[in-house]
């Protein structure tokens, strides 16, 4: 399992160097192709300090299964993700503040950029039952709930999910919903927006611009960037 543990470590470091950390907290997780449940960072340690040493897995019910450390109390963010979503193998839960900001506005998200292009038309969804902590199954299943089959939601008063099916997808998923509401709120800012991509421009934006080697390509870019500034 040494290879799960390095590809969740590089998850972690990417989003560190894209600009998500948030001290302790916030975490990736990866699915065990087992079915033991997901893998995910000890709790304890910033996205940057993420080494395969400190990578867990942990079960549905809340086990540390493999790993040495404790687990974080938001695994079932993503346990409860990946039951009721098959087709997600890997989830981002992260604090980035435009995102809590944006989603606290109630105002649709518009593809003012690439970067929103995932997630609107229908807009992002919002998860509004609680912005406390998502401590259980129940609260993470009515999260799973509200995400539906969607690439994220937004939790206002908190921050966001994100999944995918591999890290690279919701890792750069997770950066680019944190860029497309800090590029909404700029244009907000300005009087704005007022033009944005339609539902035919957005469609089409997802085959081409965000189609999954363009994923990979800017996911291998951020983990190029985390692996150079552990060697300088």
């Amino acid at each position: 399992m040494e290879d799960l543990r390095l590809d969740v470590a590089d998850a972690h470091l990417a989003l560190a160097v894209a600009g998500q950390a948030d001290m302790v907290w916030g975490h990736a997780s990866l699915r065990d192709p087992q079915g033991r449940g997901v893998w995910m960072k000890a709790a304890g340690w910033g996205f940057e300090e993420i080494i395969p040493e400190r990578v867990v897995l942990v079960s549905p019910g809340g086990e540390v299964v493999e790993g040495d450390g404790r687990r974080h109390i938001e695994y079932p963010i993503h346990t409860q993700l990946m039951a009721a979503r098959p087709d997600v193998a890997a989830v981002v839960h992260g604090h980035a503040p435009a995102t809590s900001v944006f989603a606290s506005l109630g105002v649709p998200l518009r593809a003012l950029s690439h970067d929103a292009v995932p997630f609107v038309d229908p807009d992002v969804p919002r998860f509004t039952e609680t912005g406390d902590l998502i401590r259980d199954d129940r609260l993470g299943a009515a999260l799973a709930s509200a995400v539906g089959s969607a690439a994220g939601a937004l939790i206002p008063g908190h921050g966001f999910v994100v999944v995918g099916p591999s890290l690279a997808v919701a890792v750069m998923r997770a950066v680019l919903l944190d860029r497309a509401c800090r590029n909404h709120l700029a244009a907000l800012s300005a009087g704005g927006p007022a033009r944005w991509s339609d539902a035919s421009e957005v469609a089409a934006k997802r085959e081409s611009v965000w189609a999954p080697a363009q994923y990979q390509a800017g996911y291998d870019y951020l983990v190029r960037r985390a692996r150079a500034g552990k060697d300088s």
